[in-house]
């Protein structure tokens, strides 16, 4: 068989590039003469500039930049010549990512988080590209991108003759039951009343005000809204990365493609990236098959969304517990299984 291996990264404990080929070690083990493809993914979160540096002719470029606590981090960002142009891949969870603030400190800084890192880190493309795209997921913050407009102010960055695109799947506005504060708020560590202090916040935000109902606006914290007021268009990640990694072509090659994230759940069924890999399945007639650290979708929401089957590595090797002490062995163990249930 043609098996195609497509994930997106497993939360805190492997990249897509790992991922991918921990599912492809454990198919080999159990199917050695299948023949294997990998092209692992990313929507505009963690992993975006990892997985496009693998599929595109680029250049990285570090950088140190102001963390989301106030810290010196460092970041990396993608420049890639496209034609006569030169784009830029910018992943804001590089400067601003939930992963870069300590679980016991999350509760104080989800008011506090800072996008100032952003800002530098699209002042330092803007300096030789004529596109800067902004990957939007995984951010601890919720400042409305304040910190990032005031880094581009006080800098004077002048982006009247660059295209900014934000990357992104979350279709969120900006304010609301369903906006930034009170759907990712407490994801970030905010507690009920912190959430509220947030949602006022944002709403007196005045500059992001005309862009607050745009679907997406409430990416990243309200990151979003703040490309929106800079005048950028949105465009999905996922789809983004699959065209520039070839999933298309490799997918007419596949018959059977494998996707995985670190939680299968309701928010994977939003236009992420799992529903990406399976609508370009389905397209083809091919069956699309969910490895997950844990899955908590039905059988027919999966089904709907072009997902035959999904299976939790939490469940395969007996815990969670077990399943993030060993993520690597245990991925591998349960792409074994797998590929012993789908394989011909």
């Amino acid at each position: 068989m043609r098996v195609l291996i497509a994930p997106d990264c497993f939360g805190g404990t492997l990249t897509a590039r790992e991922a991918a080929d921990a599912i492809a070690t454990g198919w080999h083990d159990a199917k050695p003469d299948d023949v294997v493809a990998q092209r692992p993914l990313a929507d505009g979160g963690p992993g975006f500039v990892d997985v496009l540096h693998a599929a595109l002719d680029g250049d990285i470029r570090y950088i140190n930049v102001t963390g989301p606590l106030g810290e010196p981090v460092e970041a990396r960002w993608l420049s890639v010549r496209a034609g006569d142009r030169r784009v830029a891949y910018i992943e804001s969870a590089e400067a601003c990512g939930l992963h870069l603030i300590p679980a016991e400190l999350r509760p104080e800084s989800c008011e506090t988080a800072t996008t100032r890192g952003v800002g530098e880190l699209i002042a330092a493309a803007a300096v030789d590209n004529d596109v800067i795209t902004v990957g939007l997921g995984g951010s601890g913050t919720t400042d409305g991108g304040a910190g990032m407009l005031t880094v581009l102010s006080d800098a004077g960055v002048d982006l009247t003759d660059i295209s900014l695109v934000a990357a992104s799947d979350v279709e969120n506005p900006l304010l609301g039951p369903h906006g930034a504060a009170r759907t990712f708020g407490p994801q970030k560590g905010a507690s009920p009343e912190a959430v509220e202090r947030l949602e006022a916040k944002l709403a007196a935000m005045e500059v992001l005000q005309p862009v607050s109902d745009i679907s997406g606006a409430g990416a990243a914290g309200g990151l979003g809204a703040a490309l929106l007021t800079l005048g950028a268009t949105v465009q999905s990640g996922a789809g983004l990365v699959r065209e520039l990694t070839g999933l298309d072509a490799a997918l007419d090659d596949a018959d059977v493609v494998i996707t995985g994230e670190g939680s299968f759940d309701w928010q994977s069924l939003r236009g992420k990236l799992i529903t990406a890999v399976a609508s370009g399945a389905a397209e083809r007639g091919i069956p699309c098959v969910a490895i997950a650290g844990q899955v908590s979708v039905g059988r027919r929401e999966m089904g709907a969304a072009g997902v035959q089957a999904a299976y939790s590595v939490s469940e395969h090797v007996g815990s969670v517990h077990e399943s993030i002490a060993e993520p690597r062995k245990s991925l591998v163990a349960t792409a074994r299984h797998v590929a012993g249930q789908w394989s011909r």
